[in-house]
């Protein structure tokens, strides 16, 4: 059964759509459709079941935006793509909190130096957000650049990954 639950932080609502406790899409959004649809298509559901918790899900996101920057990293996620980015977003999750890395470094991280733009496309397409940082990479300039949750939300993300208490 695939399920979903959504829960408020500091920079919005954030929905996570979990099957066999593995995340499969997430964001900040209250939208569980726009998550839907950003699912490979052979891993995307008929159906999915509203919940209020998901357990371990619910809990990394909580402690995560509450300042346990580490919470999320254990999280399992579910992703499909091509060979290179299913290998990028592995990559990412190596990508430590408070250490951001340009295109061209996350680029050179997952073996292909020259490979700037797939690097950039591998972000760009990262159903599972937070789970797999991409907001960790910034513009090859140092720039913080595009984000699907909204440049606010990256810069918030960013930060609060910076901050030592």
């Amino acid at each position: 059964m695939t399920s979903y639950s959504t829960v408020d932080t500091t920079i919005g609502p954030f929905t996570a759509v979990v099957r066999d406790d593995e995340v499969i899409a997430s964001g900040w959004t209250a939208d569980v459709n726009a998550l839907i649809s950003l699912i490979h298509p052979s891993l995307r559901p008929s159906e999915v079941h509203s919940r209020p918790d998901l357990g371990l899900v619910t809990k990394a996101v909580l402690k995560y935006h509450a300042g346990d920057v580490r919470a999320i990293e254990d999280v399992p996620v579910n992703q499909r793509s091509g060979e290179f980015i299913q290998h990028a977003w592995k990559v990412l999750r190596t990508v430590p909190a408070g250490e951001p890395v340009t295109y061209a470094q996350f680029a050179e991280l997952a073996g292909r130096p020259s490979a700037v733009r797939a690097a950039a496309s591998a972000c760009a397409r990262n159903p599972v957000a937070l789970f797999v940082p991409c907001h960790r990479v910034l513009r090859t300039d140092g720039t913080i650049g595009g984000f699907r949750w909204g440049l606010p939300a990256k810069r918030w993300l960013l930060d609060h990954e910076t901050t030592k208490p």
